[in-house]
């Protein structure tokens, strides 16, 4: 595998000291129960436009029992949904889109790259590239220890709140 430098340098943020919890996030994104797939923000600026999540991954997760039993796998499309949910947060929290909130509006270059399981603690970073109210675009890199798991181009577009309602 060729080594790639993170998006985000794991010297500014500490894994152990997340800077939002399940509550701060949910401020920011309506997934609940089984689709939440973020424990807590690592880092979030507005001036560098990069932002980290990590989800701590247990055996109780709703996959576990189905997705390949005995030697369980995260599937990649949850991996995906992870930062899709990482950039929501991030848009919401500093009000990217004003009042409307982020939808999932595709992925591009998306290469899987390790294998994420049960008692891992999966780490998603994002770089924002595209800021405007119509459309964000974000590199993402998702990591577990110091291997780089998958990574990809996430884009989200203004989806107003009224509509989960």
């Amino acid at each position: 595998m060729v080594k790639k430098d993170f998006l985000v340098s794991p010297d500014l943020y500490d894994i152990s000291s997340p800077i939002a919890d399940i509550e701060e996030i949910r401020r920011c994104n309506p997934q609940r129960f089984e689709m939440e797939q973020l424990s807590a923000i690592l880092y979030a600026d507005d001036q560098a436009q990069a932002a980290v999540g990590c989800k701590y991954l247990t055996d109780n997760e709703f996959w576990v029992r189905g997705h390949m039993p005995g030697a369980p796998l995260l599937p990649g499309v949850i991996l995906c949904e992870s930062a899709a949910q990482l950039a929501s947060y991030y848009v919401g929290r500093f009000h990217i889109m004003g009042d409307e909130m982020m939808g999932f509006a595709g992925m591009d270059e998306v290469k899987f790259r390790g294998i994420v399981r049960p008692g891992d603690t999966l780490v998603v970073q994002a770089k924002f590239l595209k800021m405007r109210r119509i459309l964000i675009t974000a590199q993402f890199m998702a990591i577990v220890g110091d291997n780089i798991v998958a990574e990809g181009i996430i884009k989200g577009f203004p989806l107003q709140k009224k509509y989960l309602e």
